[in-house]
């Protein structure tokens, strides 16, 4: 099967995605869900099908992507989070884990899981940071809208064959 070449005449008004995203620097966090609704809503999917899901941090967003993937309620699930470098602990650990504990959940339940769980280098929390950070993740969700919009079309195709 050629696969640049799917089938995307499904209902897309009807598909209900989650959003899952972390509590942590939830004021630049959101900004990304933000992004996402409307991106959304330009590609033709209902935002009130969406499902906002808060977790504590990105670190337990995993296990709740794959809870929301087994229900089957979920076209496809999407995650949003911000770890950053405390000073206490190696953030790229935690990042890492969360990665690949998402890809993990999208192979064992063959529901797409996309990610916006950013981790950058050099994070501060100082006014610039939070406004470049807030801009960014604004343009992150509307890539995470891109990315479902195909992942869903693509895997519904996949199935139909």
């Amino acid at each position: 099967m050629n696969q640049s070449s799917t089938n995307t005449t499904f209902n897309r008004a009807s598909q209900r995605v989650a959003f899952i995203h972390a509590s942590w620097h939830a004021e630049i966090v959101l900004q990304c869900l933000a992004g996402f609704k409307t991106q959304w809503q330009e590609r033709g999917y209902d935002p009130a099908l969406i499902d906002v899901i808060a977790v504590p941090g990105a670190y337990e967003i995993p296990l709740q992507a794959k809870l929301l993937a087994k229900t089957g309620r979920y076209a496809a699930i999407a995650c949003s989070g911000l770890v950053v470098d405390g000073g206490i602990y190696r953030h790229d650990f935690v990042a890492n884990a969360v990665i690949s504990g998402l890809m993990q959940v999208q192979l064992e339940t063959e529901v797409p899981v996309l990610t916006a769980v950013l981790t950058p280098h050099h994070f501060h929390e100082h006014a610039e940071h939070q406004t470049y950070y807030k801009r960014h993740f604004v343009h992150k969700g509307e890539e995470l809208a891109a990315a479902a919009d195909g992942a869903i079309a693509l895997t519904l195709a996949n199935k139909a064959s």
